[in-house]
């Protein structure tokens, strides 16, 4: 079964659209959910392929658009949506995650007979992964946590620094979006929102409370979030594992549009080793 912009309506923010795919069973599965990273979103390059992969693993795989991620509704793939774009902020990606996990462990939702509520996972790329550690760190109901070239610090990110004299007096703030040549705003509030919020979106230190399973996946030569983040995540979680990627890329070697019908082998080794690390803790 695959399942693709399906709707999930949150009363105080936007709707958020996602994707499951699942092997329909009598079994319940295991609930893994993938968080995109910064300008990503769920159709982004392989992230299909990388969900069926799971499906066939006969887990329940769920990606999903983060609410202010720049889609929209009708078209959930790029950013026609720009003023989303630039109103949204760590937290309310943490709040997007949090409905995700409630929809998915409603009694009555549409896919509760095949979902195990008592196994849930959650992987996160990049930005992604930040929101991942964070969730997990204040959710009990989240039993395994996965990393993708993941970020270690937000208060280091460009998105979140800059000019702040500048920022704040012109009120936005753009980045080119390399690929799709757009320059996508970050309004002021992103900031304000994130000193606002400085000690609950402190990476270090959900890190470091985590005492559920926890894979780092990184590659070595990622040009975009360095391989000493993946190693200062390790270092702050003592039972996590780190594993590193060789001759590798931040996506994996993976690009938009993915028109190849297999994944890249190294995406394929992130895959692997993610499926093998939910069935074997």
């Amino acid at each position: 079964m695959i399942q693709k912009n399906l709707v999930l309506t949150q009363k105080q923010s936007k709707s958020i659209v996602f994707d499951v795919f699942y092997n329909k069973t009598e079994k319940q599965k295991p609930l893994v959910i993938f968080c995109h990273g910064y300008k990503g979103f769920k159709d982004w390059g392989s992230w299909d392929l990388v969900a069926e992969a799971f499906k066939e693993a006969n887990l329940f795989f769920v990606k999903f658009n983060f609410s202010h991620n720049g889609g929209n509704i009708e078209n959930p793939i790029d950013f026609p949506d720009l003023e989303a774009f630039a109103e949204n902020n760590y937290t309310k990606e943490l709040n997007d995650l949090d409905s995700v996990i409630n929809y998915f462990l409603m009694e009555n939702n549409n896919f509760s007979a095949e979902i195990d509520f008592n196994n849930i996972t959650v992987i996160g790329h990049s930005r992604g992964g930040g929101i991942a550690i964070l969730r997990a760190s204040e959710d009990s109901r989240v039993k395994r946590l996965i990393t993708w070239a993941s970020v270690c610090d937000f208060a280091k990110r460009t998105a979140t620094i800059g000019d702040l004299e500048e920022w704040k007096k012109d009120g936005v703030k753009f980045v080119l979006n390399g690929r799709t040549k757009q320059q996508m705003p970050h309004n002021y509030q992103f900031h304000e929102n994130f000193i606002t919020n400085q000690s609950r979106l402190d990476i270090e230190y959900s890190a470091k409370k985590l005492s559920i399973p926890f894979l780092i996946i990184h590659a070595k030569e990622d040009p975009s979030v360095k391989y000493n983040e993946a190693e200062n995540l390790h270092l702050w979680n003592k039972n996590s594992l780190l594993l590193p990627v060789e001759n590798s890329d931040h996506v994996f070697n993976a690009k938009h549009p993915w028109l190849e019908k297999e994944i890249p082998l190294a995406l394929d080794t992130v895959v692997k080793n993610s499926i093998k690390f939910i069935l074997s803790h």
